[in-house]
């Protein structure tokens, strides 16, 4: 119970405050005021006695925040400024009066107008010392998307390390302010003391042996966590025992070969996959002719969890020295790109470690020498190799293992950025992306996560394109497992934000840049052709333009759009437009040309225009998109995708949390690693009931490592499987029951389908460059995470 003032004023003058940490700069204190700190509140209450203790002995002093836009409490020095260029942190002693946990935002700021911001989420439960780094030090610096979890305990007190992004001039500081923005209800939290510290001793608390033998978090406990080599080897075994029960126990009788439903009536057997729209619903069609539902994976390999440890070895509890076992499995990379995904980021460059390829090894490893009398390896005929080196797991284990557990939970699609050995096995339809790589230019708009998106009128993308089809063709033009190949995978079509100038991004990127830009001069050439001269675009658009030349110019800033001058907006849609046709059929084209009967799946948006949607229903016979939101209806508005009359694949969704090691739940992360399942079960019943949307696709198959992944340094839980390769039980179990029902409700409503085709329906729409019920939508893009 927190006692209140009056009874508490003996209190404060008899006993000691609680003891600052060493090191500590205390410059005022919200129990013991005094006049050497100015606080300023704005739609906040700091009344002069309101002192409580709390249950741990600590008095500290409450203050609420209203519910406005943004109630804040600012403190700045009675004069001058403060001089923090010695030391690493603010510090505030604080603690959560409510019964649930709140966020804070922290800005400090020095006289050179420079802000340093932090969010604080504020657990519930004692009072902590909360730490606001002076200098960018944020888990990004530290080579990984989130940090350990906090607060953590350090000398016998709890420390909430905050992350910082930005600088500021340390020996000018002029204000701290604390605030929320826009509680619904008054807030309260308790403060004390308030001043700076060193941050190092913290921080390296925070960042030691993060990361076990295993490359599992040694932050926490959970079921599925291993502890040794045998538990590894005994959890394989129980596994495989339930695998072989649910495989034996499928409904192969209503299944085709590549997971088509088999009863009721056909549809036409095209010997590759195709689209068709029946009685309102749209369908998948199997090769065989039936009706298919596609519950994919996303990154199901075996190479792709290596995690950087160059010059952050100290973060590493176990790694293997050289000579010691599974020393074999360190390797060195460079993932600078320069693109969104990597500023601010750190460590992304040298020896990195596979813990996934050592548990794999750990638990199906096998010795391949050879008897003494026997003939050495390199002597056996090939079928006589033995199926595994010394060296490294056995891959094709791997691959057989990988196959059962997906069929075994319900999936039917190897999903982007699986293994190739998976698809070579036949045994589950797949999917593949384009990588379409060259010198051509490209164009920003702003957020540029993987890169600027490509400029279509270059014809050195056309060469690029033509060469990227050509080498997927060449492997997979007459595979009948494959359903199709995306466009590319979260170009930036739109800016960060929602504003006019994200929207129109892509046409305010273009006029940024020079003539040499083929973009430019081909929206130049359209403005010329309609305008004719600059008289008539400075009347459009309602700015002066004494000369055509000036618009050539890389300095050139266009205007908004507004209501005054609509022919902005009207002429910056339809360059988009013309951008996105341009870029849709030149790869249309190419792949028309090179694999006739392959599918082209659209482009995988996580941000998106109407103009570039419309344009992938012209020319593509799918539209995908990336979605991490509770449900498919969340992420775009569907009665603009049915204008299209396309059908939609959902390429990538996911649920993750911070209990199972990784120290990311992603986007949409939930509380428990038990709101997954439910989650999950949710979003596919979403779907289910959207007629467009014919499959969904989980990111991804394995957890991300601890430390974060090579490629951006991401390091969520949101994985089928953890890093040791032991599957999430509970929430496979889920999914499995989920997935096995989607598809027996997909047979049962092909079944109740009408067999009579409308017009239109039943071809490839896109393949001859007409798309039934083209249209333009009118949804706002959505931002997924950035896979």
């Amino acid at each position: 119970m927190i006692r209140t003032l009056p009874a508490l004023f003996a209190l404060l003058f008899a006993a000691p405050l609680w003891a600052a940490p060493t090191g500590q700069q205390t410059l005022f204190n919200f129990v013991r005021p005094a006049d050497v700190v100015k606080v300023v509140t704005q739609d906040a209450t700091l009344p002069q006695y309101n002192a409580e203790q709390t249950p741990e002995g600590e008095v500290l002093r409450r203050i609420t925040f209203n519910p406005t836009q943004e109630p804040r409490l600012v403190l700045s020095p009675q004069s001058g400024a403060w001089d923090w260029s010695q030391s690493g942190a603010m510090s505030l002693r604080i603690q959560s009066a409510m019964d649930w946990a709140l966020t804070l935002y922290v800005k400090v700021q020095s006289n050179d107008g420079k802000t340093l911001v932090s969010r604080v989420d504020l657990p519930a439960g004692p009072a902590q010392t909360l730490l606001i780094p002076l200098q960018a030090n944020s888990p990004s610096s530290q080579g990984m998307k989130a940090g350990p979890p906090m607060p953590i305990t350090v000398d016998g007190q709890r420390v909430l390390l905050a992350s910082s992004t930005c600088e500021i001039d340390r020996s000018q500081v002029v204000s701290v302010t604390l605030s929320m923005i826009k509680p619904a209800a008054p807030q309260s939290i308790l403060l004390e003391r308030f001043g700076v510290q060193d941050s190092e001793p913290v921080f390296k608390a925070a960042y030691s042996e993060l990361v076990d033998a295993y490359g599992q978090s040694t932050r926490g406990r959970w079921p599925e966590k291993v502890s040794s080599d045998e538990q590894l080897k005994a959890a394989a075994v129980t596994e495989q025992q339930q695998l072989k029960g649910w495989l034996g126990g499928r409904d192969k009788a209503s299944l085709d070969k590549f997971g088509g439903w088999t009863k009721g009536p056909a549809f036409e057997a095209s010997g590759f996959f195709r689209t068709e729209k029946r009685d309102g619903r749209w369908y998948l069609v199997t090769p065989l002719g039936h009706p298919f539902y596609s519950l994919g994976v996303n990154a199901v390999t075996a190479d792709n969890s290596q995690t950087y440890v160059a010059g952050r070895e100290w973060m590493f509890g176990a790694l293997p020295k050289a000579g010691e076992p599974f020393d074999k499995y360190y390797g060195s990379g460079d993932n600078r790109s320069g693109n969104g995904a990597g500023q601010g980021r750190s460590f992304d460059v040298g020896r990195w470690y596979d813990f996934y390829g050592a548990n794999l090894h750990r638990t199906y490893g096998q010795p391949c020498a050879v008897p003494a009398d026997k003939a050495p390896v390199a002597q056996l005929p090939a079928v006589q190799q033995p199926p595994c080196t010394p060296e490294r797991f056995d891959a094709q284990r791997w691959v057989s293992h990988t196959l059962d557990r997906l069929q075994a939970w319900g999936f039917n699609t190897i999903g982007n950025w699986s293994a190739p050995q998976l698809v070579a096995a036949d045994r589950l339809p797949y999917t593949l992306p384009l990588s379409i790589v060259g010198d051509y230019t490209s164009i920003s708009t702003g957020i540029d996560w993987w890169g600027g998106i490509p400029d279509p009128f270059d014809p050195r993308f056309a060469m690029a394109t033509e060469r990227a089809v050509a080498i997927a063709a060449r492997d997979h033009r007459d595979d009948p497992w494959l359903i199709g190949f995306f466009a590319d995978n979260e170009l930036a079509w739109a800016g960060p934000g929602n504003d006019a100038k994200s929207r129109y991004a892509l046409a305010y990127g273009t006029l940024l840049m020079t003539t040499d830009v083929p973009a430019k001069r081909a929206f130049l050439k359209q403005l010329r052709d309609k305008y004719r001269n600059q008289a008539g675009l400075s009347k459009a658009w309602g700015i002066d333009i004494p000369a055509w030349e000036l618009m050539e110019d890389p300095g050139f800033v266009p205007p908004m759009p507004d209501p005054q001058h609509p022919q902005i907006e009207a002429d910056f849609k339809h360059f988009q437009k013309t951008f996105a046709d341009m870029y849709f059929k030149t790869i249309s084209d190419a792949l028309k040309w090179h694999a006739p009967n392959q599918m082209l799946l659209g482009g995988r948006y996580a941000v998106s225009t109407p103009e570039a949607v419309a344009s992938c229903a012209q020319y593509c016979d799918v539209l995908s998109f990336n979605m991490y939101t509770l449900k498919p209806q969340d992420g775009y508005d569907f009665a603009a995708l049915r204008a299209l009359d396309k059908p939609v694949l959902i390429t990538e969704f996911n649920f993750g949390s911070v209990d199972r090691g990784p120290f990311w739940g992603g986007v949409t992360q939930l509380a428990r690693e038990a709101d997954r399942g439910p989650a999950y079960a949710t979003f596919l019943k979403q779907a289910m009931a959207e007629p467009s949307i014919v499959g969904v696709h989980w990111f991804q198959y394995l957890d991300q490592p601890v430390t974060g992944r090579l490629l951006d340094g991401e390091n969520g839980h949101f994985g089928l499987v953890g890093i040791t390769d032991v599957p999430f039980h509970g929430f496979v179990d889920s999914v499995r029951k989920s997935n096995l029902a989607a598809i027996q409700q997909v047979g049962k409503e092909a079944e109740k389908a009408k067999v009579t085709k409308h017009e239109g329906e039943g071809a490839k729409p896109g393949r001859d460059g007409k798309a039934a019920g083209q249209g333009t939508g009118h949804a706002d893009g959505h931002s997924g995470s950035g896979h």
